[in-house]
């Protein structure tokens, strides 16, 4: 099962996404929201990304401390997966924090920097190098 992986740069403020193939998949699969991994998974290499959240196919979002795999029902007041418009508790439909192969899209945030820029590692620079021109 390939997914989507959206990594955040706290110093730039940007967000970068990326394809994951199956192969990769392997080395992120059974992780859990907080697990720190290496970014030479996704051609990141010297830099240490961390697993911030994501969503499943059914577009439900993980959510940390919810223990397993599959989804349940959590009564929420607040945070990830509810909208906040009055103070009523609901009961909300999430996924477990564990990625499993239902994940369709995994983010991540950047916690250790390499040498090189992270544009320069994906290939972007080049592509807005040509946009200009």
């Amino acid at each position: 099962m390939d997914f989507k992986v959206v990594i955040g740069d706290p110093e730039t403020g940007k967000s970068y996404q990326q394809e994951m193939k199956e192969d990769k998949t392997k080395k992120v699969k059974g992780k859990k929201i907080g697990d720190e991994i290496d970014g030479a998974v996704l051609g990141l290499t010297g830099y240490k990304l961390v697993i911030t959240g994501g969503s499943d196919k059914g577009g439900f979002p993980i959510k940390k401390g919810v223990h397993g795999r599959g989804g349940v029902k959590v009564l929420m007041k607040g945070g990830v997966g509810y909208n906040k418009r009055c103070e009523i508790r609901k009961r909300k439909r999430v996924k477990g924090e564990v990625i499993s192969e239902d994940i369709v899209q995994v983010n991540m945030k950047i916690t250790t920097r390499g040498k090189k820029t992270v544009e320069e590692l994906l290939g972007l620079g080049e592509k807005e190098e040509e946009k200009n021109e």
